[in-house]
C-alpha cells in the first residue's frame, strides 16, 4: 500500500481522535491535514503507521488545546462545541456514541489536555495504558495516573451520556411543535424543572449571553423566539447530530442555527443551541 492509501485508510480514525480531542471539527479537519503534510513530507521508516499517525494527531491536539483554552476563556458567551452530522458517518466517530455528544465534549473541557488524550484514546478507542504512554511520550504509570485524574474530574456526571440513547423522536417533535407555537405549557410539560438553555453565537449571532436555568424561564424563552420577526422565514427540521437527534434552523434557505435537546427519562433536561456562524461552516459542508 503506497503513503497515500494508508493515510486514508486511517483518516476517519484520525480525524474521530483530532474530534474528540479539540470539539471543534474545522480545527479537527486542520490537524488531520497538517499529519498529512508530515507524514507525505517524509517520515523514515515506519513499522506501524496507525501508531505513527496517532502520536502526531495525538500530540498536535494536545498543543492546540493549550492555546485554545485562552482563546475560549475570552470567547462571548458560552462556548460549545461544534456540531457534526453523524447519520451516515464512519464508525470512528459513533462506536462510542457517549464520547462525541455535545454534552460529553463540553464535561470534557474539565479535563487538562494530556488527560483528555489519554481519557479519549482509552474510552473511545481501546488504547492500554501502555498504548497511551507510547503516544504521549510518557512512562505507563503517569498514564494510569492522568487516566484516572480524567476519571475523577469527569465524576458522576459521565454516567448521563448513556451510549444507548432512547429514541427521543416524538419528544423532540412536541418540542419543535410547542415551539413554533409558542406553547409556553407544551414547554413546560416536556421540560424538567432544572432544565437549562446554553446558546453559543460567539458575538456573531443573537444569543443569550448566559445561560438560562429553569422550567419556566426557559420555555418562556423558546415561545418568545416564535413571536420574533426571523421565526416568519425560519424552517425547522431535524438530523441526527453528534450521534443524538438536534433540531437544524434553516432561514431563506440557509442553515442558521442548531438546537440539540439533551433528554433522560422522557424528558429534556438541556438545550444546546450553536448560533455562531463560524461553528456551522463544517456541518454546512456535511449538508451540501
Amino acid at each position: 500500500m503506497d503513503d497515500v492509501a494508508e493515510f486514508e485508510q486511517q483518516r476517519p480514525r484520525l480525524f474521530g481522535i483530532a474530534y474528540r480531542m479539540l470539539g471543534e471539527a474545522s480545527e479537527a479537519e486542520d490537524v488531520v491535514q497538517d499529519a498529512y503534510l508530515r507524514w507525505r513530507s517524509g517520515h523514515g521508516p515506519v513499522q506501524t503507521p496507525a501508531a505513527w499517525l496517532t502520536t502526531v494527531v495525538t500530540n498536535l491536539c494536545i498543543n492546540r488545546l493549550t492555546s485554545a483554552r485562552a482563546r475560549r476563556e475570552r470567547y462571548v458567551g458560552p462556548w460549545l462545541p461544534e456540531p457534526v452530522a453523524t447519520g451516515n458517518d464512519p464508525q470512528e466517530l459513533v462506536e462510542r456514541r457517549d464520547t462525541v455528544s455535545l454534552g460529553f465534549l463540553v464535561l470534557m473541557e474539565k479535563l487538562t489536555p494530556p488527560e483528555r488524550a489519554v481519557f479519549v484514546l482509552r474510552e473511545a478507542f481501546g488504547y492500554t495504558h501502555r498504548d497511551s504512554a507510547e503516544v504521549l511520550g510518557i512512562d505507563e504509570g503517569h498514564a494510569r495516573q492522568l487516566y484516572h485524574r480524567a476519571l475523577g474530574r469527569l465524576g458522576d456526571e459521565r454516567r448521563r451520556f448513556d451510549a444507548r440513547p432512547a429514541d427521543g423522536t416524538k419528544l423532540v417533535e412536541r418540542f419543535i411543535a410547542a415551539t413554533v407555537d409558542g406553547d409556553v405549557k407544551g414547554l413546560e410539560a416536556i421540560l424538567t424543572e432544572d432544565a437549562a438553555i446554553w446558546a453559543d453565537g460567539g458575538g456573531k449571532a443573537i444569543a443569550a449571553r448566559e445561560p438560562i436555568f429553569g422550567r419556566s424561564n426557559a420555555a418562556h424563552y423558546l415561545a418568545g423566539l416564535a413571536a420574533g420577526p426571523r421565526a416568519r422565514i425560519a424552517r425547522l427540521s431535524v438530523i441526527e447530530v453528534n450521534t443524538t437527534l438536534a433540531v437544524l434552523v434553516h432561514e431563506s434557505g440557509a442553515l442558521t442555527g442548531v438546537l440539540v435537546p439533551e433528554i433522560h427519562d422522557g424528558a429534556i433536561t438541556t438545550i444546546r443551541a450553536v448560533l455562531n456562524p463560524d461553528k456551522l461552516a463544517y456541518l454546512r459542508d456535511q449538508l451540501d
